[in-house]
């Protein structure tokens, strides 16, 4: 999920050098922390935070299959 996480910040960035995803695990449920550039923050987000909402669904998507909970934070 990690990787899912952060090949789809990179692909929505100008500057994907600067995104970092750091992976706290639980025993049912990870939290991904999303750090992109300031510059790059409004990409991320999407107006009314549309493009979060989108790639929180396909992180949790992605978790389904392993039962676990995910929760994705853009810091």
């Amino acid at each position: 999920m990690k990787q899912v996480l952060e090949l789809i910040a990179k692909s929505l960035v100008d500057h994907p050098e600067a995104v970092s995803v750091n992976e706290v695990a639980g025993d049912q449920s990870i939290i991904l922390e999303l750090k992109v550039a300031e510059d790059d923050m409004g990409k991320v987000i999407g107006k009314q935070g549309r493009i979060a909402k989108a790639i929180r669904t396909v992180v949790k998507a992605a978790a389904s299959r392993e039962n676990k909970r995910v929760v994705v934070e853009i810091i």
